[in-house]
């Protein structure tokens, strides 16, 4: 077993809760923009916005997608604006995204990527 641990200190965790099926169109934005990929989830929601918008006439259901995506920092504001596009997070009750800077981060990196990244330093 390989004992060195490679941490990742440049990124940053998008969550993006949305109406259940919204998901893919999420994830395929993400990936467009240069995301690897997403982890996603199933929740149930509630809360005071949900009671307005029924006054509205807007039908907001209770059982929401949870997207995580980790992004490299200077690939995160763009990830980030293509999703707010593409689900239409402009649009009351359609969900909303926010941006978390991770302290450290590990997981398999590729050996040519390693490579690549030693050779920017």
């Amino acid at each position: 077993m390989n004992e060195d641990i490679i941490v990742l200190t440049d990124v940053v965790l998008i969550t993006v809760i949305v109406q259940r099926g919204v998901a893919d169109t999420v994830v395929r934005a993400a990936q467009k923009a240069g995301a690897q990929g997403a982890t996603i989830f199933y929740a149930r929601g509630t809360g005071v916005r949900q009671r307005h918008l029924g006054v509205l006439g807007v039908a907001v259901n209770a059982e929401k997608e949870v997207v995580y995506i980790v992004a490299s920092s200077d690939q995160a504001d763009r990830i980030f604006e293509r999703i707010f596009v593409a689900a239409k997070l402009d649009t009351p009750g359609m969900g909303m995204i926010y941006m978390t800077h991770l302290e450290k981060m590990a997981t398999h990196v590729p050996h040519d990527l390693i490579a690549r990244m030693g050779n920017h330093e």
